[in-house]
């Protein structure tokens, strides 16, 4: 790494004076992070509807394989439906996350996303000022942090084993203007008074110092990484603990760690064509697995009988029941905990005789075999709908133990599940993903 940094710094300087390495290294980060950047958008969402087929033809192969017929005219399993365009295309971002490490000057205190790979050790941080998928405010926010390090005796923490204490910054914004900073120090064997004094110097410097430049109405510094808020907790340094936005009509909390989609208005056209292909009645109870802070089905409260909510991130769940009581929603509860723990021991005993539909929104992960299971052995559930932003992935898997036979060895009991209809929606323009709604149903 050391000799990659000291290469990297000897080109910066014998290029820097023409800026033909620095619009290298940028271009290189936008073809990894946004490798479409290039294309007009029509043309960009032409070729996320190919992948998307390619997908489905994967999913339409392993079928086959395991003796479904599930072929289709066009050669699906399930008819293809058009890409459904985000309606912001530059800027959309509400998250960003931002790296500290070397940059291509070598300066270990660069704050930016990162081009090459660990495994490579070409790793190099470069300043996302260019990036189209990133706001501006995410972008100030990053300059005036990488400011207070580099002024900072402290070092960054690029590996643990070699100490440091700055790490990463994650930028949360919403449509009103309101905006969270959230600092990543590791404490190493700082004690508490040297702690303190840091955490008052990054609240000056936000409040009072350069940092004014880009208000942050959240401050918070987690004293530990790689963990939840359970293990180490968020420490408010400023502000208000959480921010607000508003979406189809409702006014949503979200904590630091909870998970909100990352493109608030392609959300909205989402979860209205959630709505609309759940085919929730009146009388229908609406399953929300992996809810985050219950924006899919507060947005579907009102056309349904009931809501349960299930997620594994405490905080999550707290934002969720404070949104349902904010909003004047009584026909909902939300479970904290692990799915694979909660869900089946809440299907197993279910004798509610109204519709139950599930919709299932997981991360990129996909869902645990007993979530699965739970589901495809749960009589009541008639219709799935299954929100992939990498159904190639293992969400794949979880599509294969919904559709096969049943398998009395994995306990699969339950009658199998058909994939009816796909509708993709780009979420992430410039990039080569989207998410996937995937409707099953048997």
């Amino acid at each position: 790494m050391k000799q990659l940094a000291e290469m990297l710094c000897h080109k910066y300087q014998e290029w820097s004076g023409s800026g033909h390495y620095r619009d290298i290294v940028l271009s290189r980060l936008a073809n990894v992070v946004t490798p479409l950047w290039r294309l007009p958008y029509q043309e960009q969402l032409q070729v996320k509807y190919e992948s998307q087929r390619k997908i489905l033809q994967m999913l339409t192969s392993r079928l086959e394989e395991l003796g479904i017929d599930a072929q289709k005219p066009g050669g699906l399993c399930c008819p293809l439906q058009p890409l459904v365009p985000s309606p912001i295309i530059n800027g959309y971002r509400n998250k960003s996350t931002f790296s500290v490490n070397r940059g291509p000057d070598g300066n270990p205190k660069t704050v930016g996303l990162y081009v090459g790979t660990g495994r490579a050790r070409n790793i190099v941080c470069v300043k996302a000022n260019h990036m189209e998928n990133i706001p501006q405010k995410h972008k100030q926010v990053a300059q005036c942090y990488e400011e207070f390090i580099r002024h900072s005796p402290l070092d960054p923490c690029i590996l643990f084993h070699e100490g440091g204490h700055w790490r990463e910054l994650v930028v949360r914004t919403t449509s009103h203007g309101h905006t969270m900073a959230i600092v990543t120090f590791h404490p190493q064997e700082m004690g508490q008074e040297a702690l303190a004094t840091q955490k008052a110097l990054l609240k000056e410097f936000f409040t009072c110092g350069p940092g004014t430049v880009c208000p942050v109405l959240v401050c918070s510094a987690s004293s530990m990484t790689r963990c939840s808020h359970e293990q180490s907790p968020f420490q408010l340094l400023h502000g208000e603990p959480h921010i607000f936005e508003e979406m189809l009509g409702l006014k949503f909390r979200i904590s630091p760690d909870a998970f909100f989609q990352v493109n608030t208005s392609g959300a909205e056209v989402l979860y209205q064509a959630v709505g609309e292909l759940s085919r929730a009645g009146g009388d229908t109870v609406l399953l929300d697995v992996c809810c985050g802070t219950g924006t899919i089905g507060l947005s579907l409260a009102h056309q349904v009988s009931k809501i349960i909510g299930i997620e594994m991130v405490e905080k999550a769940i707290e934002d969720a029941r404070w949104n349902a009581a904010f909003n004047g929603i009584s026909n909902c509860e939300f479970h904290s905990g692990k799915a694979e723990a909660v869900l089946p021991q809440l299907l197993s005993s279910w004798e509610d005789s109204r519709p139950l539909v599930a919709v299932v929104n997981p991360s990129r992960a996909g869902l645990h075999y007993r979530v699965v299971r739970a589901i495809r052995n749960c009589k009541s559930i008639r219709r799935l709908l299954y929100i992939s932003c990498k159904p190639e992935g293992e969400a794949m898997r979880n599509f294969l133990e919904l559709c096969c036979p049943p398998d009395p060895g994995k306990k699969l009991a339950g009658e199998p599940f058909a994939p009816t209809l796909a509708i993709p929606f780009d979420m992430f323009p410039h990039t080569a993903h989207c998410e996937l709604v995937l409707l099953f149903t048997r």
